[in-house]
């Protein structure tokens, strides 16, 4: 299968090696083509790795690069795909113009597919010509290792459609699960409250952030603490989420902490620019 994958991020990067990894041939997308040498030096990187843990030989190793192609023209890069999977930032309105582009190039048999964590799917199908093969397929960082794969069905979303992008998840050793299109959808509306009642705690006093990843994990079985994990996620990421939610769902329970806002506008984005609730530096 041809696969094109739009965003050469933390995810784009990691759907990418996790596609070529299974035998596809991949297009990596971004308009710059720094983010493309970047994203091709982490996916070397983590392979490097999984030889190390003899997961890989260095032959799967090289030929799973030799499958990822660099593109900076969007057009170009869906021309032949059968599957495109958008992983391009958390902005509807970008997200929606890139749909655009991805209905008018790609092939007409072509499924779109997009790894928003929150934005309506019905909606980004709503942008294309095609909505019964728009559907989400929302993977988990780190892409290589975490096992879920949410698989969201828009309103007009085909059965075809899904089972394909079904049975594709399972064949890349991932375990989908079928999600219908709500802000948020499963993971991230039971999540994101959680990671901001543990902001609010911080914010007002009641714990450290140690204090509280430490209740968490210790007293909840939780393998990493809330706020670990929102500097992993990205607390811009975070802050997007809940308020899609809040926008979204109009309860107050979803209103983002003042401290995540805080963080956000001066830059403490988490473990991608150094420092968060922790120091990364």
């Amino acid at each position: 299968m041809n696969v094109t994958v739009i965003g050469a991020g933390t995810m784009g990067n990691g759907i990418a090696h996790v596609f070529a990894q299974n035998g596809h041939a991949v297009t990596l997308v971004d308009l710059d083509a720094a983010a493309l040498d970047r994203a091709r030096q982490t996916i070397d990187k983590n392979l490097g790795r999984q030889v190390k843990k003899e997961l890989l030989t260095e032959e799967e190793k090289g030929a799973t690069l030799d499958r990822i192609t660099p593109q900076t023209d969007l057009a170009e890069g869906v021309s032949n795909a059968d599957l495109v999977v958008e992983a391009a930032t958390e902005n509807a309105e970008l997200k929606a113009k890139i749909f655009e582009q991805m209905d008018e190039n790609a092939p007409a048999g072509c499924i779109l597919a997009s790894n928003t964590s929150s934005i309506s799917i019905t909606q980004i199908a709503g942008a294309t010509k095609r909505p019964e093969q728009v559907i989400g397929m929302h993977f988990f960082n780190p892409v290589p290792v975490m096992k879920l794969v949410e698989v969201v069905r828009g309103l007009a979303t085909s059965d075809e459609t899904y089972e394909t992008v079904r049975q594709l998840s399972e064949d890349l050793g991932k375990v989908p699960v079928e999600v219908n299109d709500a802000p948020g959808f499963v993971s991230n509306r039971v999540l994101m409250p959680m990671i901001n009642e543990a902001i609010f705690c911080v914010h007002e006093g009641v714990a450290t952030p140690e204090a509280v990843d430490t209740v968490m994990k210790l007293g909840m079985a939780h393998p990493m603490g809330p706020l670990v994990l929102a500097d992993f996620i990205g607390l811009d990421v975070c802050l997007s989420i809940l308020e899609v939610l809040h926008r979204e769902m109009g309860e107050d329970k979803y209103r983002p902490c003042p401290l995540l806002r805080k963080m956000v506008a001066a830059g403490h984005l988490g473990r991608k620019s150094g420092k968060g609730f922790y120091d990364y530096e």
